[in-house]
Parts: structure tokens; C-alpha cells; sequence
């Protein structure tokens, strides 16, 4: 089903909701923990998932719940740190975590900049351990709201739950929110199926721990804020670069041959509309008009084939809505507060 709402004006009522004087000392930092994931790293690597929590800016009376608040390939939660407490204004405890091979969870392989895992159920895998151990025990009616990759493990998580003959989508699981996901991937200059192909090869070929063509170690003086695809917002793109330099092992490279066929592999697994039919719960996708990064006509066409899908089109915005300019970002915070003060049936 799809219920396509545009997102192009401003709305003052933004300001109310987002304090314009929120900064400094206002700012709460997640407080950090860690969980031991159930799948040990690849080539005996050793670690464990970091996760972290921000409390409600609201008494006890105003709780509206948890926000999981997930985000994409290469990030970590401190580049999140304004948006998480946006959200605790808006009455939710707000819980994260870092996917392993990123920010300062279990890294697999030698060189930490090497995007990297062996499977995406992997991070499958984390996802539930997290929730069964750290979410579900506050009882407490739960909104998924995730970015890029974090969107796309998120729809496979609830599409796998939904057609389980053992298993089901968590009760306390009542809303989600996907955020410019990652439901295909754009290839230019290549053609998709030489892409795919290619990464088969080489992966096959036992050199799935290289880095893929056009792919490398981070390094800030490569970014460039000129024609960048992620958002139209200086200060805003420079976030994540800023948080590296205060802690320099958050940084991470491009992806690996392994990496990129573990993502089309998946890609085709969460394209079965059957499959997504399953899925019995409200689900909105904001989508990026001016995305480079992912595909767009995917997003539509998934949302068609959820039961209780909501396209909301963010006009003006590149793949980063979240880091976007003010005058991008406030109809979609208008209408986030709206989906979020939503009671389910």
C-alpha cells in the first residue's frame, strides 16, 4: 500500500519542537555500554558491540516510549548525538549501537578500516541480541527508526520474523521508520549485474578482504564537501570527520569485495514482495529525492508491497536527511513528531 506524502515547505512549528538553543552544556552524551554478540569476528578477531542510551527530556508521566535508533554503513552513534536528543524532546528514551565492523564495535579484520563482515545475518544476529537483551527487558512500546544500512537490516529483520514458522516481530515493536534505506544500491559508472558479478569473482577467488575498486583507508583530507552526496548542509557534513579526529579508531574506509557481495546478496533476499507482505506493522520510508547513494525506485517499490507502507518524499534532500539544512529538515520533523504522537491500533 502506498500512502506518498511530498515534504518541500517550512514550518515554524520545527523550532518548537527542536530547542534553537540546544547546544553546550544541553546536550546530553549517550552513555555508553557493551553487549557480547552470539557470532564470534571473522579470522579470530575479538571483540564486542557497543551500545549506548539516551534518557527522555520529559518526566515520567510524558514517556511516550523507545526510540532504536540505527544507523548506516560507516557510521557510530556520537555523529548522531543532536538527532538523539531531538527525539528524547519529543518524550523517548533513545537506544543505539554501533553494527560490528564499525564505530567502536568488533572490527574483523587487521587494517579497522576495511569495511568488512562475512554475512549480513550477522548483523541480524546483533540486532536480536540487542533487542532481546537490552530492549525488551524496559517493556516499554518500541519505534525503529534507521538509516541507509541500518534501514535495510532492519526491513530483513522484520520481513525474516514475519515469515518465520518459529519466530514472530516483537510485540513491543509498534512503529518503524526507514530513512533513505538501503533497499538497492546505486552502481554508476557500472551496470548493476557487472557489479554483482564482479564481486561473485573476486570473493570466489579467495580476495574478499581487499578493497573494492575506488575504495580505501579513511582519510579526512579525501572529503570534500563540493558536490558531496549526502547533504546540502556544510556544518552538518563535517560531523562525522570532527567526531573521528576527537577519537581516531571511530574512523572507517571504503568497502570490501566481501562487504559489497554480502550487500547484493542481501539485497535480493528483502526483494520478495511475498515475503514483504508478511510484515504486519506501520511502516514509513522517507525518501531522499536527490539520493546518489541508494535507489529510490526500490524504496517505492517496497513500500507498495508492505501492507502498511507510507512513502514520505523529502524534497531537496540528499541521502542524509538527518544532516540536512533546516530549511530540508523542518516539514520532515513536522511530520516525524505527527508519526511518532501516532497511537497504534
Amino acid at each position: 500500500m502506498n500512502h506518498n506524502t511530498k515534504l518541500s515547505e517550512n514550518n515554524s512549528r520545527f523550532f518548537r519542537i527542536i530547542p534553537q538553543d540546544m547546544k553546550g552544556s544541553q546536550i546530553k552524551q549517550f552513555d555508553f555500554n557493551r553487549f557480547e554478540s552470539k557470532i564470534p569476528g571473522a579470522y579470530g578477531a575479538i571483540g564486542s558491540i557497543r551500545w549506548g542510551k539516551l534518557t527522555a527530556s520529559v518526566t515520567q508521566s510524558e514517556l511516550k516510549g523507545v526510540i532504536l535508533l540505527l544507523n548506516g554503513r560507516s557510521e557510530f552513534m556520537e555523529k548522531y548525538t543532536i538527532s538523539a536528543n531531538r527525539l528524547t524532546h519529543l518524550g523517548y528514551h533513545i537506544y543505539s549501537m554501533d553494527w560490528r565492523g564499525q564505530g567502536l564495535s568488533l572490527r574483523e579484520l587487521p587494517n579497522r578500516h576495511k569495511g568488512f563482515v562475512q554475512d549480513f545475518a550477522h548483523y541480524l544476529s546483533d540486532f536480536e541480541a540487542f533487542f532481546q537483551t537490552i530492549i525488551e527487558p524496559l517493556q516499554l512500546p518500541v519505534t525503529v527508526m534507521a538509516h541507509s544500512m541500518g534501514g535495510h537490516i532492519t526491513l530483513r529483520y522484520l520481513m525474516e520474523q514475519a515469515n518465520s514458522s518459529t519466530a514472530s516481530i516483537p510485540s513491543l515493536i509498534e512503529k518503524v521508520i526507514l530513512l533513505s534505506p538501503m533497499l538497492d544500491i546505486q552502481t554508476a559508472p557500472f551496470p548493476k549485474k557487472m557489479a554483482i558479478k564482479l564481486a561473485d569473482l573476486v570473493v570466489n577467488w579467495g580476495m574478499g578482504t581487499g578493497y573494492a575498486f575506488g575504495n580505501k583507508d579513511y582519510k579526512r583530507s579525501s572529503f570534500r564537501f563540493k558536490n558531496n552526496p549526502l547533504t546540502h548542509d556544510l556544518d552538518n557534513f563535517y560531523i562525522e570527520h570532527q567526531e573521528i579526529e576527537k577519537q581516531p579508531d571511530l574512523a572507517l574506509g571504503g568497502v570490501t569485495w566481501r562487504w559489497l557481495k554480502e550487500a547484493f546478496d542481501s539485497i535480493a533476499i528483502i526483494q520478495n514482495e511475498k515475503q514483504l507482505s508478511k510484515i504486519n506493522r506501520p511502516v514509513w520510508i522517507a525518501s531522499a529525492s536527490e539520493d546518489k547513494v541508494v535507489c529510490n525506485d526500490a524504496i517505492r517499490k517496497t513500500v507498495k508491497a508492505l501492507p502498511d507502507g507510507r512513502l514520505i518524499t523529502v524534497q531537496g534532500a540528499r541521502h542524509e536527511i538527518l544532516f540536512e539544512t533546516e530549511v530540508i529538515q523542518c516539514p520532515f520533523w513536522e511530520q516525524l513528531s505527527m508519526i511518532l504522537e501516532r497511537v497504534s491500533a
